[in-house]
Order: structure tokens, then sequence, then C-alpha cells
């Protein structure tokens, strides 16, 4: 019988995109059998991979899958997200195969590097090893056999989810723009983002879920060659929206992880996060400089002054965004895209 793997990673977006090369090395190097739990509310990023056998879902609490994963008898589980949830799994596991005499599988889990990334954020002291997230958490596949194949990430998107550029009237050879982020620090301002789009006369589909879907329609209501996406597609539509497109424009987000699992070209804007914590494009090889431009405000002692984000600047005077210049993250855009042509 082949090995049979539980890998977990509840949320977000972005994060389980980032675990793929974990679901790819266990699946085709070790031929197992793979289980993968996540949270209700992101099973749409994984729900087409093929090296996926059983998606696990819970909405909130363990206990909803618990007796069954037990019945699973796993060799081994990969934790790529180490926390309460994962702790009471392990614990529960553990004692219910004791009770029951079975063999416990084998627990593998990932560095968070909580107190580098606490050092780093609250006293401006980088003791972070310069190690992608993705060679992290493949550090924790590792004692199975799992090595880096070079392929970087994955993302799978099923025929129905796939966006047909004519019949939406859109434009061939684009910019993709994700215009959303999950907290105010992360993000441009609405009028750094019309400003960045005047800057820049090439076609641009602005991307995000329902709660940008007005911010985008002001900022298309002011340009003819700016086209508002947010909240029309599912995630694999808007996906698709990225993987068709010429290159993005990101913030530190969801779709910069996608975007990199197409191999796009990618200029991702920073905040108050900075790519020190691992968490930049993955793109393999020489595409991680060819194909990368990262506009950031260099030099703040403020930051990063979070491993996440603020729904509003700490020091209340947003530096770290608004002294972005609109204008010089189009002209990154613009290089960008003439390289490729």
């Amino acid at each position: 019988m082949p090995m049979k793997v539980l890998i977990i990673r509840f949320s977000s977006i972005g994060d389980i995109v980032l675990t793929t090369p974990v679901v790819r090395g266990v699946k085709e190097q070790l031929n197992a059998e793979v289980h993968f739990l996540t949270k209700s509310s992101f099973s749409a990023v994984l729900k087409n991979h093929p090296g996926i056998d059983r998606l696990w879902i819970i909405k909130k609490d363990i206990s909803e899958v618990f007796d069954a994963l037990v019945q699973e008898g796993f060799d081994h589980v990969i934790d790529l997200h180490v926390n309460l949830r994962t702790r009471e799994l392990k614990t529960r596991m553990a004692l219910h195969q004791a009770r029951h005499l079975r063999p416990r599988p084998k627990w593998h889990a990932f560095s968070k590097l909580n107190l580098e990334k606490f050092l780093l954020t609250r006293f401006g002291i980088d003791r972070l090893p310069k190690v992608h997230i993705v060679d992290r958490y493949l550090a924790a596949a590792a004692p199975l056999g799992v090595r880096n194949d070079g392929n970087g990430l994955d993302y799978f998107i099923s025929p129905d989810e796939a966006v047909n550029l004519q019949k939406e009237k859109i434009p061939a050879h684009y910019i993709a723009f994700v215009i959303g982020a999950a907290h105010a620090t992360k993000r441009l301002t609405e009028q750094q983002m019309i400003d960045f789009c005047a800057a820049l006369p090439h076609p641009i589909v602005l991307l995000g879920g329902p709660a940008e879907k007005e911010t985008g329609a002001r900022i298309a209501a002011q340009h003819k060659h700016v086209i508002n996406a947010c909240g029309r597609f599912s995630l694999g539509g808007s996906a698709d929206l990225v993987r068709q497109a010429a290159i993005v424009v990101t913030h530190d987000t969801g779709l910069m992880h996608v975007a990199a699992a197409f191999h796009k070209p990618i200029v991702s804007v920073w905040g108050n996060t900075v790519p020190a914590f691992g968490m930049y494009p993955y793109l393999p090889g020489r595409e991680v400089e060819e194909k990368q431009r990262r506009q950031e405000v260099i030099g703040l002692s403020c930051r990063p002054c979070s491993k996440i984000g603020f729904d509003q600047c700490p020091k209340g005077h947003f530096r770290c965004i608004k002294e972005q210049d609109p204008a010089t993250l189009a002209k990154a855009a613009s290089d960008l895209l003439n390289e490729i042509r």
C-alpha cells in the first residue's frame, strides 16, 4: 500500500498556494496518497488540484473531522500551519492512537520563526534566514525524502472557471492590477491607484474580490483604458485573468502568489510588510530576478511594523505607502512589459 500523508494548512489563499511544492513532491516523489486539511473558506484554492487524493474541510473546529481523520491511519502528518488547531489535532491523535493501541503518525512541522519575526517587527533586529517560506515548508517534508524539484508553485483552474476575454470584452495583452489586500497598511491608497493607472496608458484589468468592487468601479470610472473585474468572477476566474495577463502588478496578497504559480512577470508593492519575511513571489531559477520587480520604501525605522498588517498605520503617518510614487510604479510596470515583448 502507498504511504498515506496528511498535509495541513488552514489559510489563507497565498499561504496555501505556497504549500503546493510540498503537495507535488509528496505525490510525485513518494507516490503517496495525499490528503490535505484546510478551512472551507479557502478550499477553492485546492479543489482542482490533481495531486490531492482527498481534500478535508473544516469550518471552525477540528472536531468536525477528527473521528474520520483518525480512521485513515496516516503514516505522516506535515503541519504547515503550526497553531492551536494543529497542536490540538496532534494531541488528540496521539491519545486516540494510544487508547486503541494503534501506531501514531509521524508528525513534521515547519519553523514559523516567530521569535525572529518578533525581533524584526519590535526592535528592527534582523535575524531572519534568507530562506523563502516555500523552502521552509519543504524542509518539513524533507525527512520523508521530499526534495525541491525547482518547478515552483502550482495553481489549477477548472474549465468552467476559465474566462473568455472576447466574451468579457477584455483586450489581449493587458496588465492585471490586483488592488486588494487583507489590511490597509499593505495597499496603496485609492488616489495612488488612480494616479498609477493614469501614468500607464495601457489596458489594465483591476482584480479583487467583492470588497474591492466599489473601489474598482471608482478607479475605472476615471480611465477609459481600465476595466473593473473586482467581484465579477470566482477565485478561479480571477486566477485565470492573472494567468492570461501580460504582467501582474500586485500588493502583498494571495493573487501575487497565484501569479507566481503561472510564472508571470510581477511588480509587487510592499507597505508595512517586507520581502525579508520570505513571502515574496516564488519564481524558479533565473525567473526570480528576470520576472519580478519589488516596489518598497526603504530605510523606514518603523518598517516592518507587523508580520501581517493593520487597518491603519500604528504611527499615524503611513509613510510606507504614502511615499510610494505612482509614476515610479508605472515605470517599473512599463519597463517590465517592454522587456517581455
